[in-house]
């Protein structure tokens, strides 16, 4: 067989050994009775990690953004504001608002996941009975579409004066929010000191095979809990999985910056081939996503580039491509869009697999660059 390395995302991950040690041997009680020892110590990690009062465990990021956004927008017709490029709003199915009776207003997204705080505040409503009531903005840190950027510190502070200013609640989505800490070298309370309400996921490279937390005050924890029941997310003897993410915030995630070395190291390279038809903004290489771009003139669309990176040719075992067992070597990826292509590093991705991953690329980048000239 030939050999695989999966760089669709970082929620591919297995659990680690000591995970599976902690998961078997985990203390167990209910946790919808609040009586799950693993499950309390847990949360009372996390919500320490992040400077707040209390957290919860929820089964998904998914579900910690729809009781978030429940919770804040607890009146239905609310109004909540997101980035256009967002994933609650492109990737939750409008979960908001099908479930939850809020209405989701976009905002665009700047390339560094950013939007413009003037028009934020321009587009604030309430006071004519003809409008919804505006209540919430969601933010994502770091954002996955923009190529896991890190929000800027300072545009972070501003959105919080903002929201302060009109009494908006201000909720992150913090999937891979030890990404940014890490980048920065900020401690993750200071990244989220101005959020009402934060999710932080622990299966996305953090490698725990299930779980997110939904981090804010003890009030708005006590609304959330009812809520998680309502959407079936109560669950009895989780502490099963709250083991493993105990473990991931100990063991994995002072490690996240190998990941990101090793994602700088498949920018650089990509760039470094000097190809007309493939592009990556090193510049703004921050975390564990590479976004290759492809060119508007090239006629090489990201399904294409993903096909040919799921064959093996010939020619490939007899060359560089091989690996020890001469089958050749596969890389997994997913396309954004006809012309975008993200790889993503994680914990199961060493500097041997990231080699090899590389010699694939080149090859097989090369190959359709030559075979599809830009006039």
């Amino acid at each position: 067989m030939a050999y695989i390395v999966d760089l669709r995302s970082d929620t591919v991950t297995k659990p680690t050994k000591a995970m599976k040690h902690a998961m078997v041997n985990s203390a167990l009680g209910d946790d919808v009775y609040g009586e799950d020892p693993t499950v309390n110590a847990l949360e009372s990690k996390v919500a320490t990690l992040l400077g707040k009062q209390a957290a919860l465990f929820v089964p998904s990021g998914t579900m910690a953004n729809l009781i978030a956004a429940m919770v804040h927008c607890n009146k239905r017709g609310s109004e909540a504001f997101a980035g256009h490029l967002s994933h609650i709003y492109k990737y939750e199915q409008g979960g908001v608002s099908h479930l939850g009776g809020v209405l989701l207003s976009t905002l665009q997204n700047k390339p560094d996941g950013t939007f413009d705080l003037q028009e934020l505040e321009r587009r604030i409503r309430g006071t004519d009975l003809h409008e919804p009531v505006s209540t919430l903005v969601c933010i994502e840190n770091t954002h996955n579409v923009c190529g896991g950027k890190v929000l800027p510190l300072e545009w972070v502070d501003q959105l919080g004066e903002v929201c302060a200013r009109h009494g908006l609640a201000l909720h992150m989505d913090g999937a891979r929010l030890l990404d940014a800490s890490a980048y920065l070298q900020e401690p993750p309370s200071r990244l989220v000191q101005h959020c009402d309400s934060v999710s932080l996921c622990f299966s996305k490279g953090l490698s725990a095979p299930v779980g997110s937390a939904l981090v804010g005050s003890y009030h708005f924890i006590e609304q959330a809990r009812r809520l998680r029941k309502m959407l079936g997310g109560g669950m009895r003897q989780a502490g099963v999985l709250a083991a493993a993410a105990v473990i991931a915030l100990d063991e994995v995630a002072p490690q996240l910056h190998y990941s990101h070395k090793r994602a700088r190291v498949l920018a650089t390279t990509i760039q470094g081939l000097s190809l007309k038809s493939f592009n990556v903004d090193v510049d703004g290489q921050h975390t564990n996503i590479v976004l290759v771009r492809l060119a508007e003139r090239s006629a090489i669309t990201a399904d294409v580039v993903l096909q040919r990176l799921a064959q093996v040719s010939l020619a490939e075992t007899q060359g560089d491509c091989k690996t020890s067992n001469d089958e050749g070597v596969i890389v997994k990826a997913v396309c954004f869009n006809s012309k975008t292509i993200r790889f993503t590093l994680h914990h199961d991705i060493d500097d041997e697999d990231l080699w090899i991953a590389i010699m694939k690329i080149i090859y097989v980048f090369k190959e359709l660059d030559a075979a599809n000239p830009i006039q």
